[in-house]
């Protein structure tokens, strides 16, 4: 008699038990993948728990250049969703992301969220769009909505969380889009022409007011800068009176350190003004390892070396600088 009431009581116990765990694969986390850390910040804003996102290129390495290893197509073959900006930046990824559409959704942001008038062309490629588009920080605010309905596919109950979490983030976009435009202004006219090693910077420099940018390298970091493509910068350069140029934490520094050389060599005087986030977010665990301070730290490396004063920091974002334990 114990032994039946024991059994019956076991058995209450344990359809309570099932009652509270998961009844489905749909009620635990979408393991979505990014290719990259710009799209991976954004996306886990909006996801919230509805998703787990990680970042297949690491920090610090060229986009461009990145081929998938055996363990990357491990990592792809397990996500639920892929996201990633466009084939002219990822572009050795290529064959391997279109291979996976057909069997995971696959999102390819700059054509999902962007009409053509929202883009740039590749000044030496007419007809290809820069992908580089989170140097605009309003424009890439708009992945957000695209982001959580592709996870709304797929998770239908969490979309009402998701819809507020974009709400919130537009806000902190919006403040950080407002003082990258006013930091840049402060800028002396004259000054505001920024020259990089590659042309990541169009974006920036068309939303943001910067006169001129210029790079050693194209849109695509495929193909080796040329000595006449350094000593066409050094004419640049020199022309304009141009302070400062910048290296960028994906691309080896000789080439601008090879232009600064160039530039001096004809009486000239440049330094080299800081290092710049252009493909690549920082470090993971970094305030540089967030879109938010990526963009900032890019921000106050360009303006201090080109001769502006930084605005105060916006008070919608005084809760990421607290998280990161940053004085406003």
């Amino acid at each position: 008699m114990n032994r039946q009431i024991a059994s019956r009581h076991s058995l209450a116990l344990g359809a309570l038990l099932a009652l509270s765990m998961p009844t489905s694969a749909e009620e635990a986390p979408l393991n979505a993948l990014a290719t990259v850390g710009m799209i991976a910040d954004v996306a886990q804003s909006v996801a919230g728990e509805c998703a787990t996102v990680s970042t297949l290129i690491a920090a610090g390495v060229d986009p461009h250049d990145y081929s998938a290893t055996p363990r990357d197509v491990s990592v792809i073959a397990a996500a639920e969703l892929i996201l990633y900006v466009d084939h002219t930046l990822e572009e050795r990824l290529a064959d391997v992301l279109d291979r996976f559409r057909a069997r995971t959704p696959t999102v390819g942001l700059l054509a999902a969220t962007f009409a053509p008038s929202d883009l740039l062309e590749d000044p030496d490629t007419p007809g290809t769009n820069d992908p580089h588009l989170w140097m605009d920080v309003s424009r890439w605010a708009r992945i957000g909505p695209v982001i959580a309905d592709a996870i709304a596919e797929q998770r239908p109950e969490c979309a009402d969380a998701m819809a507020d979490n974009v709400a919130a983030l537009e806000v902190q976009m919006d403040a950080l889009h407002g003082w990258v435009g006013d930091a840049i202004a402060s800028i002396p006219e004259g000054n505001r022409k920024l020259v990089t090693a590659h042309d990541a910077f169009y974006y920036f420099a068309d939303t943001y007011g910067i006169e001129a940018s210029e790079a050693i390298e194209g849109i695509s970091t495929a193909s080796e800068a040329s000595i006449g493509d350094i000593r066409e910068v050094a004419d640049f350069v020199i022309a304009n009176n141009v302070p400062a140029v910048f290296v960028e934490t994906t691309i080896n520094p000789r080439t601008i350190e090879a232009l600064v050389a160039e530039v001096q060599s004809r009486g000239h005087d440049v330094v080299i003004g800081g290092e710049l986030f252009s493909d690549a977010m920082g470090d993971e665990g970094t305030p540089e390892g967030t879109y938010i301070g990526m963009i900032r730290a890019n921000t106050i490396t360009i303006t201090e070396a080109l001769g502006g004063t930084l605005p105060e920091w916006p008070e919608a974002l005084q809760g990421w600088a607290q998280e990161w334990r940053i004085a406003p």
